[in-house]
Formats: C-alpha cells, sequence, structure tokens
C-alpha cells in the first residue's frame, strides 16, 4: 500500500475505447451525461472521499495496458472500464495481474441484462470486484470499492 503520509490513496482511473464519446453515444444505454461531465463527477467524489485519481482515457489497447503498468509507480488502486476490451482483453488482464494493484472493474450499462457476447468478462476474474448498471454513477461506486479494499490492505 503506498498511501502518502496525508492519508490519501491514489487511484487510477482507466475508460476504454468510445468512452470519450458519452452524451453522444447511444444515450439511451449509457445516460447523457459526457465524458467530461463524468470525469468532473470522478473528480469531486474523489475529494470528498480523501482519493487522487489520474484519469486516462484510450481508444487502443496498448495506451490502457501502458496505463496498467506506469499506475504499479504511483496508484494503490486500479479502477477500470474497458469499454468493449471486457469481453476480450486477455492482455488487459494480464497486465492487472500483473501490477498486483487491486483492480474493480466498473460499466455504466449493466452488462448483464445486455446482449450475450457483452455477458462475459475476461477482466472480472483479475479484478477484486466489478460494478456494472448505475449510469456513471457506477464509477463512484467503484472509487468507495477501492478505497475501502486499500483501506483493508486487499488485493
Amino acid at each position: 500500500m503506498q498511501i502518502t503520509p496525508t492519508g490519501t490513496i491514489k487511484i487510477a482511473v482507466l475508460h476504454g475505447p468510445n468512452l470519450n464519446l458519452l452524451g453522444l453515444r447511444e444515450p439511451d444505454i449509457y445516460g447523457t451525461d459526457t465524458f467530461d461531465d463524468t470525469n468532473r463527477k470522478i473528480v469531486e467524489h474523489a475529494k470528498r472521499i480523501n482519493v487522487e485519481v489520474r484519469i486516462t482515457q484510450s481508444n487502443h489497447e496498448g495506451a490502457l495496458i501502458d496505463a496498467i503498468h506506469d499506475a504499479v509507480n504511483w496508484a494503490d488502486a486500479i479502477v477500470i472500464n474497458p469499454g468493449a476490451y471486457t469481453h476480450y482483453s486477455y492482455a488487459i488482464a494480464d497486465a492487472i495481474r500483473g501490477v498486483r494493484l487491486p483492480a474493480v472493474e466498473v460499466h455504466i450499462s449493466n452488462i448483464h441484462a445486455r446482449e450475450e457476447f457483452r455477458r462475459h468478462s475476461v477482466i472480472a476474474p483479475a479484478a477484486v470486484g466489478q460494478i456494472a448498471g448505475f449510469g456513471t454513477a457506477s464509477y463512484l461506486l467503484a472509487l468507495d470499492a477501492a478505497r475501502s479494499v486499500v483501506q483493508q490492505g486487499r488485493r
């Protein structure tokens, strides 16, 4: 655990492909909060719960893997919405396992109530937990969960 002397927990928040289109992309599924609205909510909530966040979004698998690798140098936990990579990126799952930081998988929609292919996550076995279906508030719940996991010393 790498909590700073002030007690601040540090969490890497990673948004996967197409999440930069929030507010435009299928608002009936993903809601009307824009990407900027979502990040503002994340930052505001993080301040309320004494968590420092660094937010990264990429449409590229390798960039997300690099961000996971980088997190090992400064973060206590990871909150990740892998987007479509959820269903087939063993490389992202391996990166999460490799850095040995607790990770919370997050989804805006309830992936378990959607198309069959979306119901399977290859990331879930590498994560300490998964939060899905609460709109962009899923990220805030994931921050709370990640913070709790770090405070409990869980991996």
